[in-house]
C-alpha cells in the first residue's frame, strides 16, 4: 500500500514538472488534488495499457534498441490527458513525446530516492 501512494505522489510531482517545463501541456486546475487525480490515472493506465502496448509493438521496440517505448509513454500521456480533458491539455504528440521523456526521467529519479526499486528487488528475490 505504501507503494502504491508514493507511486502516486511521484506521478503527481512528474506530471507538476512537465507542465512547468513543457510548453505544450498545461494544468487547467492547477491544485494538488488535480495532481492527485491525474497521477492516480496516469498509473492505472500506466499499469494496465503499457505491457499490451509494449507486446504489440514488440518488432519496433527491438529495432529501435528500446527507444520506442518514449513513444509509447507519449500515447500512454495522451490517453490520460483525453481521460481527463477538465484537468490536462496535451497540445498535440511532440509536447507528449517531451513530456513522457522528463515524466521517465523524474520518475526514475524519484523511484531512486524513495527507495521504491529497491523494495520491488527484495520483493522479487523473497518470491525466489
Amino acid at each position: 500500500m505504501r507503494n502504491l501512494v508514493l507511486r502516486i505522489i511521484i506521478n503527481a510531482i512528474a506530471i507538476a514538472i512537465v507542465a512547468a517545463l513543457v510548453p505544450g501541456i498545461q494544468l487547467l486546475n492547477d491544485s494538488f488534488g488535480t495532481l492527485l487525480i491525474i497521477g492516480t490515472v496516469f498509473g492505472i493506465i500506466n499499469a494496465l495499457l503499457k505491457p499490451i502496448l509494449t507486446v504489440l509493438t514488440c518488432p519496433l521496440v527491438i529495432l529501435t534498441l528500446g527507444l520506442f517505448t518514449l513513444v509509447i509513454n507519449a500515447i500512454l500521456l495522451l490517453i490520460t490527458a483525453n481521460f481527463l480533458p477538465e484537468r490536462i491539455a496535451i497540445d498535440g504528440f511532440w509536447p507528449a513525446l517531451l513530456g513522457g521523456i522528463i515524466m521517465s526521467i523524474v520518475s526514475m529519479v524519484l523511484e531512486g530516492v524513495f527507495g521504491l526499486k529497491d523494495d520491488d528487488d527484495k520483493k522479487k528475490r523473497d518470491r525466489d
